[in-house]
């Protein structure tokens, strides 16, 4: 007789074996199934030799040196490795290029790329107004030298101030009236001043771009199609250089006249469609006449005019100018010595008074905000005063025929 569990002496129990439950969850089970699928997407990725990632395919035969561009679809379409694509090929034609768009005369083409798909567009940008007759304009005023194109009188005896002057009409019984000439220089280096001055100042205010801006070609040609003659700045040595440094390629008395003429011709290549030049400080230089006549002799030599800014009363470019011919110009005053808006508001009205005084007269301003804000509500007002705003080619001492 088997012992119970209540009567069976210690130690005589007997034991019934332990049931193992493992705590299998359905979630758990969903995990590692995830988990192992996965794993095979990974391994079969790196493992397949698949390049293109699972897209889709198609393998057609190539048969080298023969002309399939010109053989029917129908007979290519049956050899694409995807069923249905012989019945597409015989359903639909070919499509044919897109048109390639004709570009005008001056115009240029930019391709613009999509960098989402690779899509590329062309996209026709008109030239300027000018369009040819300025590009042979261009061609027939200048001609190469070391470091770029530089101005020259043409054949014809065409100079480039008469080529790109800006004609004056006065309006109808002002014939007389006084003229008034503007000079804004410094442009081209600071982008803010460069717009402003293009989006606010008028047309006949004259601008004078220094050669050192990163976009000369394009801002010049805005000036110049928003009808404002363009002079270039020549950085010349003042008296307190090289402490006070115009910037590379200053011309300097202590150079000879070929070296300083070189330097010269390295800053008439920086742009074109220029009327004249301008000096850039100078002091010293436009003192020195050894150093100075060669530079304006090869100003003539290029059917140029040279604008003196006035600065220095010590300069000798008038007298220089008038025994090499030379079509000249000189600043009765600086608008924005002092450059406050009151200030530059009562230097206009004595450029003004000069004017009605001689006939003409001629200011230089720099870049400056209050300077354009300035001379832009000046010139509003200017003609219902009686007072003629006109370009700087319409100020200079014109020089003797040759």
């Amino acid at each position: 007789m088997e012992l119970d569990d209540i009567s069976a002496p210690l130690g005589l129990r007997k034991s019934k074996p332990q049931r193992v439950v493992l705590p299998v969850r359905t979630p758990h089970v969903i995990a590692t199934a995830l988990g192992l699928i996965v794993i095979g997407v990974v391994a079969w990725t790196v493992i397949a030799d698949d390049p293109f990632g699972g897209e889709p395919m198609v393998v057609v035969r190539a048969e080298l040196g023969t002309d399939t561009a010109a053989r029917p679809a129908e007979e290519l379409a049956p050899r694409m490795g995807v069923p249905g694509n012989a019945e597409r090929a015989n359903r639909q034609p070919a499509a044919e290029p897109p048109p390639v768009p004709s570009v005008p005369p001056g115009a240029r083409t930019v391709t613009i790329i999509d960098g989402t798909n690779g899509n590329r567009q062309d996209v026709i940008i008109p030239g300027s107004p000018e369009g040819k007759t300025g590009a042979a304009l261009g061609e027939r005023l200048t001609e190469p030298s070391r470091h770029g194109r530089v101005p020259k009188v043409a054949q014809d005896g065409t100079r480039p101030a008469d080529a790109y002057a800006r004609p004056v009409t006065p309006s109808p019984g002002k014939a007389n009236a006084p003229r008034v000439a503007i000079v804004i220089g410094g442009l081209g280096i600071g982008a803010t001043g460069t717009a402003d001055a293009l989006s606010k100042l008028p047309g006949p205010v004259t601008f004078a771009f220094a050669p050192y801006g990163g976009e000369l070609l394009t801002q010049v040609a805005r000036a110049r199609e928003g009808g404002h003659e363009v002079l270039l700045q020549v950085p010349m040595e003042p008296f307190d250089y090289p402490d006070n440094d115009p910037g590379p390629q200053t011309l300097l008395t202590s150079l000879d006249a070929e070296q300083n003429v070189d330097r010269l011709q390295w800053l008439m290549s920086r742009f074109q469609g220029y009327v004249g030049i301008t000096n850039a400080m100078g002091g010293r230089f436009t003192a020195s006449e050894q150093a100075l006549a060669p530079v304006l002799r090869e100003a003539t030599k290029r059917g140029l005019i040279y604008v003196d800014d006035g600065a220095s009363t010590r300069s000798l470019a008038s007298q220089i100018a008038g025994a090499n011919n030379l079509a000249f110009a000189k600043a009765d005053l600086m608008v924005d010595a002092v450059p406050s808006a009151a200030d530059v508001d009562r230097a206009l009205g004595r450029l003004e008074a000069m004017a009605r005084d001689r006939g003409i007269a001629v200011g230089m301003a720099s870049a400056l905000p209050v300077s354009i804000e300035r001379i832009a509500r000046w010139a509003k007002a200017a003609e219902s005063r009686g007072v003629l705003l006109v370009p700087i080619s319409a100020a200079v001492a014109k020089a003797k025929s040759s």
